[in-house]
């Protein structure tokens, strides 16, 4: 199944942790403490009970760590907590989670040295990605490039795949606790490149 399709057919849970699976990822991209967000994690175990107030309460406690965003990719990971939901319906998390999908997916893609051929040409490659359910195969496989992509945005794609999938057939807070697993293990692959990167900068 495609990743477009998997997001369509999510329920709140799955689309909450989703897209919130994709700004935690992002994270180290704008704040140094990229476990800020845990208890909106666990706003997403109790859901409409509790998820306006944590999402709330996360906006002002990463405004307080997280400075000025510098460029146009760490002012989108702070637009992606900014742009989320107060609301526990289905229609406004899926925009909100389909809008992360991408950006989390841009992102990556900018630090990829792979098919630098322009932004149309990369933006209508990650849109096949999305669509693409032998994308999402080859992905799943731990393939290190996909449909021309490079092997880092192979992996978000792998692991925004995976995550959907385990919240559709893991009930409850044991989804939701291997869904956060998994993004971790996304953050720390990209906190890796941007720490390379800042080394070869200086």
């Amino acid at each position: 199944m495609s990743l477009v399709k998997l997001i369509t057919e999510a329920d709140e849970r799955g689309l909450a942790a989703s897209g919130l699976a994709c700004l935690d990822r992002c994270l180290p991209l704008l704040a140094e403490e990229t476990e800020v967000l845990r208890p909106l994690w666990a706003g997403v175990v109790s859901g409409e009970r509790d998820w306006s107030a944590r999402l709330s309460a996360s906006r002002e406690a990463l405004d307080a760590i997280a400075g000025p965003a510098p460029d146009v990719t760490t002012a989108l990971v702070r637009t992606m907590l900014g742009a989320a939901p107060s609301e526990w319906a289905a229609d406004s998390l899926r925009t909100w989670a389909d809008t992360c999908s991408v950006v989390a997916l841009e992102i990556h893609q900018q630090f990829d040295a792979a098919a630098e051929d322009g932004p149309d040409a990369a933006a209508e490659r990650l849109a096949r990605c999305r669509e693409d359910s032998g994308a999402v195969a080859d992905a799943a496989d731990g393939a290190e490039s996909t449909d021309g992509i490079g092997p880092l945005t192979a992996g978000e794609l792998r692991r925004q795949i995976a995550i959907l999938e385990v919240l559709a057939e893991t009930p409850g807070a044991a989804g939701v606790r291997r869904a956060l697993d998994l993004s971790s293990e996304g953050q720390r692959v990209l906190r890796a490149v941007v720490s390379r990167r800042a080394r070869a900068g200086g």
